[in-house]
């Protein structure tokens, strides 16, 4: 496939209003779409180059962004944005590549069964197909300098961001002290299994041991994460800086080791799924949720506001779903609202929510 073409790396402000004012009521942008679907004066974009499938249950993309995108470090992810059925989905996704890599990188997302974004990535992410991105986001991320001993521990999909780590650390030549720790339940479901194997074997400051549960003895770990895998990673393991990616079970149990010995400082955190308890109609119901531009109002039952939004027929922009990329953000005229990650109730006047953290207890008012 060529690569796109490339527009000038940086539009002067001057031109691009008046560019935009002959192009009314449209803009520059949907003119430049025309030429090359990548082309923008604003906003990112990225062009499949790649797709393939390492496990059966993931698809792993490799995207060209376009001249907007400013690189990333480490860690970080990129909301990124398809349109399905005539209507645009927003989804967190990190970066598995090195940092150092920067006219490119690698997206690998996991098909979630009931989800919508996944599974149609699964199915249809092809070549040449071009996708929204925004600049790299999150503080997941290494320390500019970087330390003497790293434990990376992952679970499931959550391999991507500290694949990165290792990848950029291993570009970098990084002499120190690297265990790289990684529970699936079967060896054929870990992502880049092969690639981590001969990075370890390439770079003897490297550990690498990983868990199979569902297949005792395959691999360097047995069973679920334990004391006995932190000394195995690295018996110094309260000294290194550690950076945990994966299901809540597994952060869970990887957060409290840490603050039993109060080492919370050296624990680095990302979360792929939610990290509270997913919310269940009719658990916790109170109030009415009414949308003022829409004019249609909907009962509380206990599911956020993003659902409710979404049960009365509204579709207002979204992406993580779990509090992280800030999407949802909208403006409460008036209302009392929970917030499910702390638990804290408040009652606020002309504020602004999070629409998929937040459930209602009392009446809401939206400006929707």
């Amino acid at each position: 496939m060529q690569p796109p073409l490339t527009p000038p790396r940086r539009w002067p402000r001057s031109l691009v209003r008046a560019l935009d004012a002959l192009a009314t009521p449209h803009g520059i942008d949907r003119y430049l779409e025309w030429v090359d679907p990548t082309w923008s004066v604003r906003e990112v974009r990225g062009v499949v180059t790649e797709v393939r499938r390492q496990t059966a249950g993931s698809v792993t993309l490799t995207l060209e962004p376009n001249a907007n995108w400013t690189g990333f470090e480490a860690g970080q992810h990129t909301v990124l944005t398809v349109e399905i059925d005539g209507v645009r989905h927003r989804r967190c996704y990190s970066m598995a590549t090195s940092a150092h890599v920067r006219d490119r990188f690698e997206l690998t997302v996991r098909r979630h069964p009931g989800g919508t974004v996944s599974p149609w990535l699964h199915a249809h992410a092809r070549p040449g197909m071009v996708v929204g991105l925004s600049p790299a986001q999150g503080d997941f991320v290494l320390p500019a300098s970087r330390p003497d001993r790293l434990v990376l521990i992952s679970g499931g999909s959550g391999v991507t961001p500290v694949m990165s780590m290792l990848r950029t650390l291993c570009d970098e030549g990084h002499t120190g002290a690297v265990a790289f720790v990684h529970y699936s339940l079967r060896a054929e479901d870990m992502p880049y299994r092969s690639e981590v194997e001969r990075l370890a074997a390439e770079h003897p400051n490297v550990r690498l041991l990983r868990a199979f549960p569902e297949e005792p003895g395959r691999g360097e770990l047995d069973g679920l994460f334990c004391d006995a895998h932190l000394l195995a990673a690295d018996r110094h393991w309260r000294d290194a800086e550690t950076f945990v990616c994966g299901p809540a079970p597994l952060m869970d149990a990887v957060r409290a080791r840490f603050e039993q010995e109060g080492r919370l400082e050296r624990l680095h955190r990302e979360a792929f799924t939610l990290a509270f308890p997913a919310s269940s109609p009719g658990a916790g119901a109170c109030g009415t949720v009414r949308f003022q531009r829409s004019g249609v109002q909907i009962d509380a039952d206990g599911r956020t506001l993003l659902e409710l939004a979404e049960a009365a027929g509204l579709r207002p922009a979204s992406g993580c779903r779990m509090g992280i990329c800030h999407t949802c953000i909208r403006h409460m005229a008036e209302g009392t609202v929970r917030d499910l990650r702390t638990g804290v109730t408040r009652t606020a006047v002309d504020t602004d929510v999070q629409l998929c953290v937040h459930v209602p207890s009392g009446d809401v008012l939206l400006d929707l």
